[in-house]
């Protein structure tokens, strides 16, 4: 089962964007901020207030799947697909 989780941020200086996920049935914390001179979104993943991970958000096509965080996760899979601009969770 796949789950999408809306990625809506607001650019104002702020972090702009929180979220939750589950991955390997583990909660983790999600925050985006936009990085200025790479000029792109970038994503930090928590648990307990560690960073697990920390990459830019590559959009995956439709008919392709970019995994962020690969090889972290042992059976769940997070991606962005930037057509729907949601995040997607699997399992």
């Amino acid at each position: 089962m796949t789950t999408y989780v809306p990625f809506n941020p607001i650019n104002n200086g702020n972090v702009p964007w929180k979220g939750q996920f589950t991955l390997d049935g583990q909660a983790y914390t999600a925050q985006a901020s936009w990085n200025l001179f790479g000029q792109r979104w970038y994503l930090s993943l928590f648990a307990g207030g560690t960073v697990v991970w920390f990459g830019p958000i590559i959009g995956s096509p439709l008919d392709f799947d970019i995994p962020l965080a690969p090889g972290v996760f042992q059976t769940s899979t997070l991606l962005y697909r930037s057509d729907t601009g949601n995040f997607e969770v699997s399992p």
